[in-house]
């Protein structure tokens, strides 16, 4: 699986990881800044828990020499079957572990791995799952899942638009989307499954227009987006599963080792900064950047979805 590799401007990964992954497909978000503020070494073991389009995936192999070790978790199959093209010829050892990140104590233990130096946690989602058809998007009619992996799931978006009650509907749509309108939205769907209950996220999207105010339906963004991002974050328990993965991968983090974590929205930077302000407090460690690392204008421009990205790092000192 050893190849010699240079990590010079000539190497595309080094240079451009999107390159070899098709930058059509996917641009990971703040590449050079999460590699630098993660001050990866050759014979660092770093966790990747979220390979996703692979970009940062291979950005990190980039650095990492023939004594360094990489572990990359991903939930969704198809992630873990990229990544493991993407990395073909990788110069380090290579570990893809087809599992949540919130196992990540379980799952490193499983392949040897005792401690860790680095770990990245990347929450956006990339191109890829919008194309999953699993009803992630609200411009296409897929399934209404939302689920980050193929496998029959007890809890899929269905089920609670479909089952749960309107003000637990509500209050997932207002906690985790955080749109203003929960309580009219949750209403409608409650109306409307009464005469027949969702399949697809094409009919939960036209309904959540249809029901919100006329100027809503033609802002800066689509009127169903944030009850989407609500449903998905509930679906797979997202700030759950980030408060383990993220206590967990503090736990095998080695003296002087760094977490960084980029964030997409302000629910999740939240907890993010809350976390990593009471580690602080305890003395764990400290804050690399109180200040927030944000995407440049020139990236920006390149990758619109990049604009709502930010970036914390924590290092360990004990």
């Amino acid at each position: 699986m050893r190849t010699r590799r240079s990590t010079s401007s000539s190497d595309p990964v080094a240079r451009n990881p999107s390159t070899v992954l098709g930058a059509s497909r996917h641009r990971p978000v703040l590449l050079h800044e999460a590699i630098d503020s993660l001050n990866i070494q050759p014979d660092d073991a770093v966790v990747d828990a979220t390979l996703g389009g692979a970009g940062h995936a291979l950005a990190i192999v980039g650095k990492l020499g023939e004594r360094g070790v990489f572990v990359g978790f991903d939930l969704d199959e198809d992630a873990i079957e990229r990544s493991r093209e993407a990395l073909t010829g990788a110069g380090c050892r290579v570990h893809l572990v087809h599992a949540n990140f919130r196992h990540l104590v379980n799952e490193l233990q499983k392949i040897g791995v005792t401690k860790i130096t680095k770990a990245l946690f990347d929450l956006g989602w990339s191109s890829y799952q919008l194309d999953s058809g699993r009803g992630f998007s609200f411009l296409r009619d897929e399934p209404l899942t939302m689920t980050y992996t193929r496998s029959p799931a007890l809890v899929t978006a269905a089920v609670i638009v479909n089952e749960w009650a309107e003000e637990s509907i509500a209050d997932i749509i207002f906690g985790f989307g955080e749109e203003r309108y929960s309580r009219r939205i949750a209403r409608a769907i409650v109306e409307r499954r009464e005469i027949r209950p969702f399949t697809t996220s094409l009919e939960l999207a036209d309904l959540i227009k249809a029901s919100v105010p006329p100027g809503y339906r033609h802002g800066r963004i689509h009127p169903a987006t944030r009850t989407f991002q609500a449903l998905r974050i509930a679906v797979n328990d997202e700030l759950g599963a980030l408060n383990d993965g993220l206590q967990q991968a503090l736990e095998m983090l080695a003296p002087d080792g760094r977490i960084a974590v980029i964030t997409f929205h302000s629910i999740e930077d939240r907890a993010v900064k809350q976390l990593f302000a009471g580690w602080e407090k305890d003395g764990a460690g400290k804050r690399v950047n109180k200040k927030l690392i944000v995407p440049s204008i020139e990236e920006v421009a390149q990758n619109p979805r990049s604009r709502s990205a930010k970036l914390r790092v924590f290092e360990k000192i004990s």
